[in-house]
């Protein structure tokens, strides 16, 4: 096994190396990652509770295409902070359409070279969050637009949910140090778990998996990532199970 083999690495090779030999080459020294058990499966939380993170270690262990939604492309964001009332509309719009744009064509346009899908949000959260933001006629107007939009992708497989107190978001808000999330308030993301935790319990279609997280750090503990590469792979019944992380899987 070549340690540390790069896109370098390969263009070096490719100037002493014919074609087939350095594609035997290639194929014999590069280790392929086992594939995702599920063709599509999210991870979820709210703001701060470290959706991203995890499906960026998920990644490392799968093979799979990893989807992570560009937030810090969406213009309309920090003003939204500074003003909800003036520019939730706007705000939401961009980030449906910016999502569908993600999801579209890995999810609904499948090819040979496929692989299955690692998201880090559910184009379901454009209408949860859309629901808490604005006001009644933009609220029914933006109900339109998603309902035409959701219905043309499928639903994931799995979801996992990765919930965590109000203080350890905030505090991991804090840490991360988004100039535009400072102002982000414990009201506001008790509101969005309420919002969360309402769909979650109703939500009969596909199995959802809630990662009582705690204050625990994934992040640098390989025996908790182990331990949620088992409840990826676990098959769950449709509906809402909950799993403490650290200790045994409850239904």
């Amino acid at each position: 096994m070549w340690p540390g083999l790069t896109f370098c690495t390969v263009c070096e090779c490719a100037k002493s190396f014919p074609t087939y030999d350095l594609v035997f080459c290639l194929l014999a020294n590069v280790k392929a990652l086992p594939p995702l058990p599920l063709e599509y499966v999210v991870i979820e939380g709210n703001i701060g509770a470290g959706k991203t993170t995890l499906a960026r270690l998920l990644h490392q262990r799968y093979g799979c295409e990893l989807v992570l939604e560009q937030f810090a492309d969406n213009p309309f964001l920090p003003l939204f902070y500074e003003d909800q009332d003036r520019y939730a509309l706007m705000v939401e719009l961009f980030f449906m359409t910016e999502r569908h744009t993600q999801l579209t064509p890995l999810l609904t346009q499948p090819s040979l070279f496929s692989q299955p899908v690692l998201a880090d949000y559910l184009f379901i959260k454009t209408w949860l969050f859309a629901r808490q933001t604005l006001k009644p006629a933009e609220r029914n107007l933006f109900k339109r637009l998603f309902d035409q939009l959701n219905k043309l992708l499928p639903l994931p497989q799995k979801l996992l949910f990765v919930h965590r107190p109000t203080p350890v978001l905030m505090a991991n808000i804090a840490k991360r140090g988004r100039d535009y999330e400072q102002t982000i308030s414990t009201e506001y993301l008790a509101k969005i778990q309420r919002t969360y935790w309402d769909y979650l319990r109703q939500e009969k279609r596909f199995p959802v998996v809630m990662i009582d997280a705690g204050e625990l750090d994934f992040e640098h503990s390989p025996h908790l990532l182990d331990e949620l590469t088992t409840i990826v792979a676990t098959p769950y019944k449709p509906g809402l199970h909950v799993h403490t992380l650290g200790e045994a899987r409850t239904e």
